[in-house]
């Protein structure tokens, strides 16, 4: 499947990396939007987290209620993005806690804890595939900037 990612979105997204992380500490975010159009996304949602320069645990209690109001909204999570603090590849960490293990879903990294120019360059993407592993994707495959 391929995304229909609105730049302000990306852009929102690279704001809160920034912002959250300061240039020292790694961050996620999630892309949702409705189950009504399955390849849109409407939202970036920036989960409450603590973090360091190697990783980030999402609060138990948050997920509860995100979770919850997803079912209430009629939205799904599309694709779960974070930083990394130098080059951008899924980490065996990345690969055990994500926040969706389903075929098909994305995980999106970028690079210097978003430090650099906002877009996909240095970006890394990996979908789960058949058997429940995270693969490396082409970006542009499966996310389209609108």
């Amino acid at each position: 499947m391929r995304y229909r990612l609105p730049r302000d979105i990306l852009a929102q997204t690279f704001d809160l990396f920034r912002t959250c992380g300061r240039g020292r500490c790694e961050c996620q975010t999630l892309w949702v939007g409705p189950w009504s159009d399955p390849q849109r996304i409407t939202e970036v949602v920036h989960p409450l987290h603590s973090a360091s320069p190697v990783g980030f645990d999402v609060d138990s209690d948050w997920l509860s209620e995100f979770w919850t109001r997803l079912a209430k909204e009629e939205l799904g999570i599309r694709v779960q993005c974070h930083t990394h603090p130098g080059a951008a590849y899924h980490s065996a960490t990345d690969d055990a806690v994500p926040i969706l293990k389903t075929p098909g879903f994305l995980s999106f990294v970028v690079p210097r804890f978003a430090t650099g120019a906002i877009g996909f360059d240095g970006a890394f993407l990996a979908r789960v595939d058949d058997a429940g592993r995270f693969r490396e994707v082409p970006i542009t495959d499966h996310l389209e900037l609108v």
